[in-house]
């Protein structure tokens, strides 16, 4: 099976259950990603991701200056944020659990 179709559907979600966790910038992000066993997410997706959730309006973003170079744009979850992470994590856990089942019956 092709993860990088399931990455796809999954990655507005991923984004905002790291965002959830604490504000970060995209390279934070990113890495986060990856800690977490995302090993395949690309560095275009996930700006691009965070670009499309902030101009939906689920994001807030900051600029904080940097020792390490140009300053970081930061996003954290907002109102309308935290509600989408709510909404799709409960939509998340129903599918994964009706994947399992299904899973778990296996072949007949």
């Amino acid at each position: 099976m092709d993860s990088s179709q399931l990455l796809k559907g999954v990655l507005d979600l991923a984004v905002l259950a790291v965002l959830n966790e604490r504000d970060g910038y995209g390279y934070d992000v990113v890495r986060r990603l990856r800690e977490a066993g995302l090993e395949e997410v690309g560095d275009a997706s996930v700006y691009g991701t965070l670009r499309r959730l902030f101009k939906a309006g689920a994001l807030t973003s900051y600029v904080v200056a940097s020792d390490e170079g140009p300053h970081r744009k930061y996003y954290g979850l907002n109102e309308v944020g935290r509600g989408m992470y709510a909404t799709s994590a409960k939509t998340w856990a129903s599918f994964a659990a009706t994947m399992a089942s299904l899973l778990k019956e296996g072949p007949r």
